[in-house]
Order: C-alpha cells, then structure tokens, then sequence
C-alpha cells in the first residue's frame, strides 16, 4: 500500500478541471446548488414518507432511524469495476473452499497456513457445523465485503461480512429515489443497474434447495422480529422476492421437514435466508435460552430437509483474524494471488506482531475480531491517552481477539454541506450472490460519513448512503 500521499483519492477528480467522469460531472454541473439542496429535502422527505429506517440499539432517541442519504451519486469507471467483480468471485470462491476444508479434513490447517488453534478456538467456530455438506455446497450464499481506496486510488479489502450482510434493499431504494429526485442525470448516462437483484437473490436460493425438496421449493426469510436493526432490510427482500417474511414461532420441524403454520394449514419450507445469528438459530443445538430460533432445525438441516442461508458457521470466514489470512486462502485452494490486496494487517496473536502494534497504538486502528457497526474499535491516532491504554489492556487480556490496520485515508466524493458541496469520506459495500453461480451487483452501498474528517461510515455511529453509479463507455 502507498501511504507516501496524505491526501485523499477523489472519485469524481483532483479538483474540477481535471474530472475523472467528464459527462457526469458535466450534468451534475448544470444544476445549480440551490436545486440540488433542495432535491436533497424532497429525498429526505420521501424516505421519511416511506419508511426506509434502520436502528441504533440503546440511543437515547429511539430505536428507529430514518435511513440517511446524500443525492450526490459514488461514480465508478466499467474499467476500474471489472477487476473488482473478479477480484470478488475469487474471494468468496476460495473461502467457501475454506470452509468446507475446517469442517471437514482441516488440510489447511494440517499443512501449517494457518494455525490450527487460530481457527478452531475461534468464537465464530462452530464444532456442531463439523461434517455439515451444505446442500450445492454452497456455505455463503450472500456475502458483502467492505471494500475502500487509499490516497493512490486502489481498491483494498477492509473486511468480509459473509453471515447476515445488510444493507442491499438501500441500495435499491437508493436508486429508485433518484431516479424520482435527480431524473435529468439519469439522461445520456449509461449506469449499471442493479433492480435485478432481489430475483437474482430467490434465484439463488431455490437453485441450492435441499435433497429432499421434491417439488417446487419454497423459500422465507426468518427475522428475530421488528426490534432486530435490519428489520427494514427484512421486510423489503421478502416482499421483492414474493416470499414470506416469518419468525421462529411461524415454523416448526416434524419429520425431518420445516414446516410454516398459515391459515390454509402446514406448508413445507425448502430454503431459509435466515438474518438471525447462528447462536440463536436453534436453542437445541446452540443457545438453550434462544427463545429466536426453532428447535430441531438444525438436525433438519443435517439430515438435508431445508437450506439454510448462509449456512452455519460461516462466520469462521469473516473473523477478522482469518481475514489477515485469505491472501494466503486464495493461494492455498486457487493457486493464485488475490486480485484485491487486503489492507496490510497485524494480527495480535502473534507475539512479534502484538508487540509492533502496542508500540504503536497511536498510529493504528485496533479492531475487535467479531464485533460490526463499528463498536470496540480504537482509532489511535485520534484517541486519547487514557483510550490508548484501555485498548492497551483489552489487547494484552485477549491477543486473539484484536487486529491492528493502519489508517487509510479513504477516498471522498463531493456530499451537500449546509451551504454547499464539500467532500467526504466513502467506502464501498459490494454484495455477491454465490448459488450455481455469481451474481455480482454493481456497485453496492456506498457509506459516507457526514462529520468533516471522519472516516466512520457506520449508519449506526452517524453516517449516510449514497447511490453507486458503474458507469460504461464514453457515457462517463
């Protein structure tokens, strides 16, 4: 990674006589400030309208969000996203190898890339999950995988998400409310579109329906309930994708089988794109005080009676600390090098490169190995002396459970400012459909983060979206 340069990558151009996308910067340019703060309300006005939210456990205002967005779109170049969408497809290629290679014959770990200990005493390691075969063989049939720029315009992998990745139905109501709000843009520009996504996403599911599905399978998404963050997100794939949304108590296993109550009486269940965490999918096998999950479904799951998506104990794969290692993964099980680099990490288990990173806390970012949103992260160069010792000790109790990155000035886009435009930090949140084979959307979910000169981008910590736009051609 080339740090030399400690000025942000701009992804519409160094200033705006040098534009990387001449046709689009041109049409944004003909609409004067004034009308684009307004289009900004009248887009704000209509997520509230609509309900598009999200929630913040424990903030003192209430649970419920209304989903922050900014109009000035994320611009892409065809050229540059190309590689990207390669880069993911070997990803997620070799990290299903992963997986299906740690539940099984541990060759990996037998040959010495990665320590045994590492994976096995991980707290996403599922031992029930050992000698699970995944009906297609599918472990991650939905990934999202954080995706930034540095200062020299490269794409690098922050982290993959490959449990429950949220945050694709803002994507689509990303683009359908600018269609509604800044129409003109839209015209004599070609853009990737991305509405195909919720039948790619039911395609996906049904084409890894179970051995014993013996008919037309039925798919659902199983929520914990309305008090769950991503409840929005639930709801809206289930209704795009014309299935039903249920909670645990909607179902229960009889014979092998998953069963939903409905008025007209038991239905079968062939696939679950479950947004529940594996702890709480069935207290039989995992939490006995889950009161989340249904009971037995993981013995129907075993015995091929349903698909669940993504399969347990995926999360292995996105521990952040195997994270340092999927460069290593790739080479391993695809003999060949990552098409995206990761960004260069420290892994504190290891006492030479735990040393390094207590020596230099204040010039790093220290993350806990499983928490998302943001929380339990340490930005050193930012935090105060009494932080710094407290992530001091947290590392020294726990090595395992803390990485160390250095600080990547993320690359900004142009974002309306009371009084104007001004720049922002971004990152980028591809998602990745994997059945009998790869749907990559483009683009996915840009994050911004709304403070001047923050890099937090976590809707749950004060950032926004923004409409990713990969554009073809002499379009641009």
């Amino acid at each position: 990674m080339n740090n030399k340069s400690t000025v942000a990558y701009d992804e519409y151009g160094p200033s705006p006589d040098q534009p990387r996308h001449a046709s689009l910067t041109h049409s944004l340019g003909q609409i004067p400030i004034e009308v684009l703060a307004s289009r900004q309300e009248v887009a704000e006005a209509e997520l509230n309208e609509r309900g598009v939210t999200f929630a913040v456990y424990g903030h003192n205002d209430g649970a419920e969000k209304i989903w922050p967005f900014d109009i000035v779109p994320r611009p892409i170049s065809g050229e540059e996203w190309r590689p990207v969408e390669e880069g993911l497809k070997q990803r997620i290629r070799a990290l299903n190898l992963f997986l299906d290679d740690v539940y099984h014959d541990k060759h990996i770990l037998k040959d010495g890339v990665i320590p045994e200990e590492f994976v096995l005493g991980a707290e996403t390691y599922r031992p029930q999950c050992e000698g699970l075969k995944p009906p297609g063989g599918v472990w991650t049939h939905i990934t999202g995988t954080d995706l930034i720029r540095d200062t020299d315009g490269q794409f690098y992998v922050l982290e993959d998400n490959l449990r429950c990745p949220s945050g694709v139905s803002y994507v689509l109501e990303n683009r359908e409310l600018m269609k509604r709000v800044l129409p003109e843009v839209f015209q004599g520009t070609s853009i990737a579109p991305v509405e195909s996504y919720p039948d790619a996403l039911l395609d996906t599911l049904l084409q890894t329906a179970p051995p014993k599905c013996d008919g037309l399978p039925r798919a659902v998404v199983l929520t914990p309930g309305q008090f769950n963050s991503a409840f929005f997100e639930h709801s809206y794939l289930a209704q795009r994708m014309g299935v039903d949304l249920v909670q645990a108590s909607d179902l229960y296993v009889e014979g092998g089988l998953v069963w939903m109550r409905t008025t007209h009486g038991p239905q079968r269940v062939d696939v679950i794109y479950r947004r529940i965490d594996d702890d709480f999918l069935d207290p039989v096998s995992f939490r006995a005080d889950s009161m989340l999950g249904v009971p037995g479904l993981m013995r129907a799951y075993r015995e091929g009676g349903v698909t669940l998506a993504n399969a347990p104990g995926a999360g292995i794969a996105d521990d952040k600390g195997v994270y340092a290692y999927v460069p290593k993964i790739i080479e391993y099980y695809l003999s060949e090098e990552a098409i995206l680099p990761n960004v260069p990490t420290y892994v504190c288990s290891e006492p030479d490169q735990c040393q390094y990173v207590l020596d230099h806390l204040s010039e790093l970012v220290i993350k806990p190995a499983n928490n998302s949103g943001g929380y339990g992260i340490y930005f050193g160069p930012t935090s105060s002396r009494a932080e710094l010792e407290e992530c001091a000790a947290a590392v020294k109790a726990n090595p395992r459970n803390y990485i160390a990155q250095p600080l990547v000035t993320l690359s900004t886009t142009p974002t309306i400012v009371p009084g104007g435009l001004a720049p922002r930090h971004v990152d980028l949140r591809p998602f990745v459909l994997y059945g009998k084979d790869f749907y990559v959307m483009s683009g996915g979910l840009t994050r911004v983060a709304l403070k001047e000169g923050s890099m937090v981008v976590n809707s749950s910590q004060g950032g926004g979206s923004k409409d990713t736009w990969v554009l073809n051609g002499a379009s641009q």
